[in-house]
């Protein structure tokens, strides 16, 4: 519940502060403030692993109205949710409201977010919060509950933030004689889903691990995360082995800049990112535009792309690089998730042009 007696305070490293009033956990949490534009989807975004690290800002203005769904598995995954736990390490919000209606809902916003030991700060006005990061960019800042725990050595990456949302061992989903290799850097259930409902069995296994020992798979996912590409050395490695091997590759968000880098491109950090569910992508050499959804503060320079390499989308707002692919061979990578959720999936397609290339 809100604590309407108690007051609580964001503040950004610039030291522009925001008071307001808590809810969910009460404790002090620090990481790097991040906004989403997006009307829906807050138990699907909370527990996205690209988020690792981050204190989430969602700009819609009203959040809790249809609480938190059951948990409920389907071929072992949380049906509802892309991860088994809560990624963010804090919420702002402007309005929030303990009084839910849902005919899937469990509990509240706030009772999931204390049970996950997660902060959140409501009455913010988070369009000017917004605003600032869309001018100086993104920023570390802390959501302070509690004075005597506020830190003052804040940094944006004190953790390898792959490692701690891959997982430990190679999983298998079975669902078919088809087998795909999916690298996970911090892989959203939904991507997940979308390659089993295709009768894709998928050999799940860790950022950093040569899945080039395996006996018999017929193509390589590299999967969404958090933080920068450059940072999963490892896996870059082992794409870069895998494309002298012209295996069939396909990279989803961090999955693509890290095709890109093994393939010899640079990338750089975003000012702010793209965290929505409505990014225009229109496929180069074409008149169409796709509505995208998307979750990345970094981006593929396409100007350091090596011969044989195209762009495939651009971002229509600032015309950055949404996605690449060869001019010959089977190597190919989207910036924004074709699985969506939230958000449209006008560019699943792509999963079937991947499929069509293994079979």
């Amino acid at each position: 519940m809100v604590d309407k007696k108690k007051n609580i305070k964001l503040v950004l490293e610039d030291g522009t502060t925001f008071s307001g009033k808590p809810f969910g956990a009460r404790k002090t949490e620090d990481g790097e403030i991040v906004f989403n534009t997006g009307m829906i989807g807050y138990p699907e975004c909370l527990t996205d692993p690209s988020y690792r690290g981050q204190i989430l800002v969602l700009t819609y203005p009203l959040l809790g109205n249809y609480g938190i769904p059951f948990s409920i598995r389907e071929d072992n995954l949380l049906k509802y949710f892309e991860s088994d736990k809560i990624q963010v390490k804090g919420l702002v919000v402007a309005n929030y409201t303990e009084n839910y209606s849902h005919w899937n809902a469990e509990k509240s916003l706030s009772q999931w977010l204390e049970e996950n030991n997660i902060p959140g700060i409501s009455d913010i006005d988070t369009r000017r919060l917004t605003k600032i990061l869309r001018e100086k960019g993104t920023m570390l800042g802390q959501i302070i509950y509690d004075e005597d725990n506020q830190r003052t050595d804040l940094d944006y990456a004190p953790h390898h933030l792959v490692s701690e949302v891959s997982i430990g061992q190679p999983i298998i989903h079975k669902k078919g004689p088809r087998r795909v290799v999916l690298v996970d850097c911090g892989v959203k259930n939904s991507i997940i889903r979308a390659f089993l409902k295709r009768g894709i069995t998928i050999i799940q296994v860790p950022w950093d691990y040569d899945f080039l020992l395996l006996e018999k798979f017929d193509g390589i996912i590299i999967s969404n995360g958090p933080g920068d590409p450059k940072e999963c050395q490892k896996t870059i490695n082992n794409v870069k082995k895998a494309i002298a091997q012209n295996i069939p590759l396909l990279g989803i968000c961090l999955g693509c800049q890290i095709l890109g880098l093994a393939a010899g491109a640079d990338t750089y950090k975003l000012k702010f990112g793209h965290r929505s569910q409505n990014q225009p992508c229109l496929e180069v050499g074409t008149n169409r535009c796709y509505i995208t959804a998307q979750n990345h503060g970094y981006a593929l320079d396409a100007h350091t792309l090596q011969e044989d390499w195209r762009e495939w989308f651009i971002n229509l707002n600032d015309q950055t690089n949404e996605g690449i692919k060869h001019i010959s061979r089977p190597f190919f990578g989207a910036q924004f998730h074709p699985e969506a959720s939230p958000g449209p999936d006008d560019t699943e397609f792509i999963f079937d042009m991947f499929l069509r290339v293994i079979s």
